[in-house]
């Protein structure tokens, strides 16, 4: 049994919180086009975008490198916009175990949250913690909120 680890962020968007739930979840090939510096591409690999049991493969570029991530879409709540999707296959599941990401939108008052929840086990300690992702995440977040704001 690996180390098991979580991290969550939280990030203020200025675009409608809508927006978020309906390009991450129904169509993230659009991502690309939003931040191709953060994106490369987003495939279909199985099934249809936005159910259960789809899979989905993207290419982006983290820390200077070229990556693949494979994911299947393990649980979708349209009335929460809370979606969990399994790494599968990729660069990260060929270091770490049981990857987890999951995805929501949470609106507190007057000021929209998009939020993502990393699980993770590392095989020992001299694997380091998934920081340098969840920035990337963060950044692709916020990447995607500036395409969206510029466009109003």
């Amino acid at each position: 049994m690996g180390l098991k680890s979580v991290l969550s962020a939280k990030i203020e968007v200025k675009a409608n919180k809508d927006v978020f739930h309906d390009v991450f979840i129904h169509k993230p090939h659009h991502v690309s086009t939003m931040c191709p510096m953060h994106i490369q591409d987003c495939e279909l690999l199985e099934g249809v975008f936005g159910t259960v049991g789809s899979k989905i493969s993207w290419a982006y570029k983290h820390e200077g490198k070229k990556m693949i991530s494979k994911q299947i879409i393990e649980a979708i709540d349209e009335e929460k916009q809370i979606t969990t999707f399994k790494e599968y296959e990729g660069d990260i599941v060929n270091k770490y175990e049981n990857v987890k990401a999951t995805f929501h939108i949470d609106a507190k008052d007057d000021t929209d949250l998009v939020c993502w929840t990393i699980e993770y086990e590392r095989p020992n300690e001299d694997l380091p913690e998934l920081i340098s992702l969840m920035e990337f995440i963060v950044s692709l977040i916020k990447a995607v909120d500036d395409h969206h704001a510029n466009m109003n």
